[in-house]
């Protein structure tokens, strides 16, 4: 089975993936830095693309691409409490606290770029 690949625009390709592979158990598969390096988790392939990459290139109107927003990839975690405890003991930034719902547990991280990260833990059943 191949890796599903999503994009994420970055402010700075070595620090993005030092954040990937640091904090959340990511890999190097490929590094192009500055431009572009792709890490990957299991079936999870992550392109961070700087703005020398093709994928930051402007659009024919004009607009570029930027990180952060709302769309965000999703890791699940075995224990959300543990995890968060320990990304916060390292410094790194929420845009929430930990909310729950029937599905399970769920709080947003953000990259160095502003990008979201949800680590979710789901609900025992």
């Amino acid at each position: 089975m191949k890796p599903a690949s999503v994009r994420y625009i970055v402010n700075d390709v070595a620090i993005s993936v030092a954040f990937y592979t640091q904090h959340l158990g990511f890999t190097i598969e490929q590094d192009a830095r500055p431009a572009f390096a792709s890490v990957t988790r299991g079936p999870l392939r992550l392109l961070l693309s700087g703005a020398a990459s093709s994928g930051a290139r402007p659009m024919p109107d004009g607009r570029r691409p930027v990180p952060g927003g709302w769309n965000r990839i999703l890791l699940l975690v075995e224990d959300l409490k543990g995890e968060v405890e320990r990304l916060k003991g390292a410094g790194l930034p929420f845009r929430n606290e930990i909310i729950s719902g029937v599905g399970g547990s769920q709080i947003l991280l953000e990259d160095p770029s502003g990008n979201v990260i949800e680590l979710f833990q789901p609900a025992a059943h």
